[in-house]
């Protein structure tokens, strides 16, 4: 067994080499036991060429940007939330930081960005604001996934969506461990994806120069890091900072029903799969096992501010379940069966979303959670990595599970289990069971709280914006813009996330929507509705859109500001300096305390996703525009204010829709 103790804090325990390459099921005499035609492969979700992690040595390492364009980015961010006199004084902060200690703080971050070309200069200090931070995990950090039905709709009762979904699962990680998983590309010309040709060219490539050999054809590899933390991971919860913690040797699942833990192997040491009727059988052993809740929860402990949830491990460490305390955190995964069946999106997202906490671990890596009626979905734990590791996740699992299901269904359990399924019982002493009954109180009084709205615009969507020359992407942020200058009289921050993945250990760079061209513009169709022509409307409509444009591109080769003042601050402050005045700065709090932050994804596996907002007053929105409809997930802990915003989103919407018809407002 090889231990590395990473950069961040954490430790890694690695497999020795290679397993599972055998690829049929790990049997044990189950000869009469129905299992699905359709599997093809029992062990791989497929067989890539180019293996997996092929261009990691060669992908372009994330740039820092010159101070003076970061300078200059951050100053036209804060330009249309400030008034003149705020901003004169803020554009002489940020002048002053450029030429004094901001010069110094950029040339030692050069100096460490050149000595430590195996990362990027934002890996550790995005690690660390993850980590460090207090708040609970779950409504300020998780976010989740909720995947489509099985189009199959027999294929959708909760035991046999489970065993084929962790089936296809572990058919992902040993895809993964064996370097069969085809790696992240993304192809400006499609065809290269299918060319065999192609791929067996690059293949040849050494790794050092693999990544030049795709650019050749227009095709970008993009950075597959984070896929190590994907399974057998936790989030370990210590004083003042957390700990990383993955353990590859694990081969046992993590089931949860109704808060009781139950773990059984699903691989073998070879790396062969349990024969899908025995997951199937050991699932329904714990469903029926699993009858009544538990008097105490341990699972309300992941829901406490992490130093809290600290202290309090410690103490059951101390009681003598170092055993079960281990068993979750080195568990491939973990799998929530509820006993419930959402009635609607709202009920699903507030399901996923945070659940009733006593059946959910939000400390690991991820939790595939399917409710009664096999509705599935993906919680997943933020510190470890981004929406792109997951997303591509879900996509191969849900393709796999519904194209090849490892059972149907009228398979048949086996009879006799040789797994052993193990009930986890702890030793809870008085404390430990009073500070479960105080994390409940407190997340039950939160939950409360939160509020989930759906909206839909169905006249609409990403094909009409493309042929009117727009951006759909800045025509939603754009509206978004407007909604907020109508419902609070003007501008306020927003945030947008956007991928770094084509760089060596990218994270996440932020696109800020709020500009002087959107303030302009919402001005113009909030206050001045009959003073701009349709033309001139339109025309403020076109030059957001290629603004926004801009940024996107910005922020996705690392050109955006935030990161870059995000690092040269969390260097300042891990030497101890005095915080320079640019982060003191009124301004510079006011930017980034995120009213609207606002996240996309698009995948015909995905009907919905969210998270939680970043303020106390602001909106979590969650927003995709289709091809003929525009829809957003939208949290927030003020309920008429988030309901008052769709309302107004939604005359924003129709306002656009008039102008980009040639319809005068009225």
């Amino acid at each position: 067994m090889l231990c590395v103790r990473l950069a961040c804090g954490s430790v890694l325990l690695r497999r020795p080499g290679p397993v599972g390459r055998r690829g049929y099921w790990r049997t044990v005499g189950l000869t009469e036991s129905i299992i699905s035609e359709l599997d093809t492969d029992h062990h791989f979700v497929h067989r890539s060429t180019i293996p997996t992690m092929h261009f990691q040595d060669s992908l372009p390492r994330l740039p820092v940007p010159k101070l003076e364009d970061t300078v200059k980015r951050y100053l036209a961010a804060q330009k249309p939330l400030l008034d003149d006199d705020q901003y004169r004084n803020t554009e002489r902060i940020a002048r002053e930081f450029e030429k004094g200690v901001g010069r110094k703080l950029h040339r030692d971050l050069v100096e460490f960005d050149k000595k430590n070309k195996h990362t990027s200069y934002i890996s550790d200090p995005w690690f660390d604001m993850y980590l460090c931070a207090r708040d609970p995990v779950v409504l300020n950090f998780n976010p989740f996934i909720s995947l489509n039905p099985d189009p199959k709709e027999a294929y959708n009762s909760q035991v046999v969506r489970a065993t084929n979904l962790v089936v296809s699962s572990i058919k992902f990680l040993n895809s993964l461990n064996n370097e069969l998983l085809r790696p992240d590309i993304y192809y400006v010309n499609p065809k290269w994806s299918q060319s065999r040709l192609f791929k067996k060219f690059i293949r040849l490539l050494p790794t050092s120069v693999s990544w030049y050999g795709a650019y050749m054809v227009n095709a970008y590899p993009l950075d597959m890091s984070q896929y190590k933390r994907l399974f057998n991971s936790s989030r370990i919860p210590k004083l003042n900072k957390d700990e990383l913690f993955t353990n590859e040797l694990g081969r046992h699942l993590l089931v949860m029903r109704n808060g009781h833990f139950y773990v059984f192997d699903v691989l073998d040491t070879d790396g062969n799969i349990l024969h899908p009727s025995e997951i199937q059988a050991q699932l329904i052993y714990i469903l029926q096992d699993a009858d009544r809740l538990p008097e105490f929860s341990l699972c309300y402990l992941t829901t406490e501010d992490r130093n809290t949830w600290a202290a309090v491990r410690q103490q059951l460490l101390e009681a003598g379940n170092e055993d079960n305390l281990q068993k979750i955190d080195s568990a491939v995964f973990c799998l929530c069966l509820d006993n419930i069946s959402p009635k609607d999106d709202i009920e699903l997202s507030h399901c996923m979303l945070h659940g009733r906490g006593f059946n959910r671990w939000f400390d690991k890596s991820f939790s595939l959670i399917i409710t009664s009626d096999g509705t599935a979905g993906v919680n997943f734990e933020h510190s470890w990595g981004d929406g792109v590791a997951v997303l591509r996740f879900v996509n191969e699992v849900y393709r796999n599970s519904t194209r090849h299901p490892a059972i149907v269904p009228h398979s048949s359990p086996a009879a006799l289990s040789a797994t052993k399924c193990e009930r986890l019982e702890f030793k809870l002493n008085d404390s430990i069971q009073s500070a479960i009954n105080a994390a409940r109180v407190k997340f039950e009084e939160t939950n409360e709280k939160i509020s989930v709205r759906m909206f839909e615009f169905r006249k609409f969507g990403k094909e009409f914006l493309v042929k009117q020359k727009l951006s759909p992407d800045a025509v939603f942020q754009l509206a978004c813009q407007m909604t907020a200058y109508r419902q609070f009289g003007k501008i306020i921050s927003s945030y947008e996330a956007c991928s770094t993945a084509a760089f060596k250990h990218g994270r996440t760079e932020t696109i800020r929507p709020t500009s002087i061209v959107t303030k302009q513009c919402s001005h113009a169709f909030v206050e001045e509705r009959s003073k701009h022509s349709v033309a001139e409307l339109r025309n403020m409509i076109d030059e957001c859109s290629k603004y926004h444009r801009r940024l996107q591109l910005e922020a996705a080769l690392g050109k955006g500001f935030d990161r870059h003042l995000f690092a040269l601050k969390h260097l300042s402050v891990s030497r101890g300096d005095p915080m320079p005045e640019l982060f003191l700065d009124s301004a510079y709090q006011k930017l980034n305390h995120i009213i609207l932050s606002t996240s996309t994804l698009h995948s015909p596996a995905v009907h919905l996703g969210g998270f939680g907002p970043v303020v106390p007053d602001g909106f979590g929105i969650g927003y995709n525009v289709f091809d003929t409809w525009v829809g957003c997930n939208t949290t927030g802990y003020l309920s008429r204010e988030l309901q008052e915003f769709l309302r107004c989103l939604e005359y924003s919407l129709n306002d656009i829709l008039d102008v980009l018809e040639g319809r005068p407002l009225v």
